[in-house]
């Protein structure tokens, strides 16, 4: 990298051209809670090593006794959320470059998750109900494996009229230009969506949603075809677009044409032509494009370097968001992605070191 004088006048320029609130995320805001714990804990809640669940009447009591009789971590978290706090850590300046919304509790758990949000500099607006706790998802960590349950709470309980209708809110919406939903929210709010793929349409500004997980190309898939059109960005992995293609009888199993036959869905906003991004773990990650389908390499990683997959895909998320919200070009976000989740998979959960080192 060449030395220090021009670089920092550069980022000064960057740091002009990018306005708070240009970026907009809407999900379940979790609680992170990591704690290592002993497989006597596991075992007492039926947990295997490497579990990703959601909790039931079983594990209700889990949360309180984690935080009782071991040392906990929290993170803010949920997927979306992940992404825009990653999106945001990578633009460093101006803070509140991105906005998030979702519902939380009245509660403890849900003041820290305030907390959390503030620290990353994202500007939240949570809707806050008394009925449902704070959602929160305890990792448990034994040796090398995370075992993760979660419990929605309120993430669940998140109303368009009472919060996103509000007229000091959607101004907010208004004032974004990129907007990111991950698909885990279609099982919530699909009205929400709606509106804002809708306005995101009619101001021809840029929608973006996540498949998220394979459950939701298969029992949401109707939601999820409601919202199709509008999607300007379609971001998955390498399982949920085969599920995908499987569900919508594609009939094709190469990763390369289903994103050229996800491309080629209708959509409304015909100034735009819809990126199809599929990520693949360790190998390459697929983008559809115009006529063109390409395939990126990731960032080599030692195995032994390698902490916890679990955040990579949500901080590849927000590597390409942060490029997208400054108008760079689709291989400068791919590159800013790839980044993103070679940082966050050296770190337990979705955390991060205070700056980035992204060229």
């Amino acid at each position: 990298m060449a030395t220090g004088e021009p670089k920092s006048k550069k980022i000064k320029l960057e740091e002009k051209t990018i306005s708070q609130n240009a970026l907009f995320g809407m999900g379940n805001p979790l609680l992170d809670m990591c704690a290592v714990v002993d497989k006597d804990f596991l075992d007492k809640y039926g947990l295997k090593p490497n579990d990703q669940i959601l909790a039931e009447e079983k594990h209700k009591e889990m949360f309180e006794e984690i935080v009782k009789n071991f040392k906990v971590e929290y993170h803010a978290g949920g997927a979306t959320q992940n992404s825009v706090m990653i999106a945001q850590w990578m633009i460093q300046k101006p803070h509140k470059v991105a906005t998030f919304f979702g519902c939380i509790g009245k509660d403890e758990f849900g003041k820290i998750l305030k907390q959390k949000a503030e620290e990353c500099h994202v500007d939240a607006h949570y809707y806050e109900q008394g009925k449902e706790p704070t959602g929160t998802c305890a990792a448990c960590i034994t040796g090398d494996n995370r075992s993760l349950v979660a419990n929605l709470g309120a993430a669940n309980c998140y109303k368009k009229d009472k919060h996103l209708d509000l007229e000091e809110n959607w101004k907010l919406v208004e004032k974004a230009k990129v907007y990111y939903i991950a698909g885990f929210f279609l099982t919530v709010s699909l009205e929400s969506i709606l509106k804002v793929a809708k306005h995101a349409f009619e101001n021809n500004k840029i929608f973006c949603l996540n498949l998220s997980a394979p459950f939701i190309c298969e029992l949401y898939k109707d939601s999820l075809m409601e919202v199709m059109p509008y999607v300007d960005v379609l971001f998955g992995n390498e399982t949920e677009a085969a599920t995908f293609a499987h569900e919508q009888g594609f009939e094709i199993e190469d990763i390369e044409e289903i994103a050229k036959k996800i491309q080629s869905l209708p959509k409304e906003n015909k100034k735009r032509q819809r990126i199809v991004v599929f990520t693949q773990g360790k190998e390459g990650t697929v983008m559809a494009y115009g006529e063109k389908v390409e395939t990126f390499p990731v960032i080599e990683i030692d195995q032994k370097d390698i902490v916890d997959t679990n955040g990579a895909g949500d901080a590849f998320v927000g590597g390409f968001l942060s490029e997208l919200v400054q108008d760079k070009s689709l291989e400068q976000c791919i590159r800013a992605g790839h980044y993103a989740a070679n940082v966050i998979i050296r770190h337990s959960g979705c955390t991060f070191p205070e700056k980035p080192d992204f060229h």
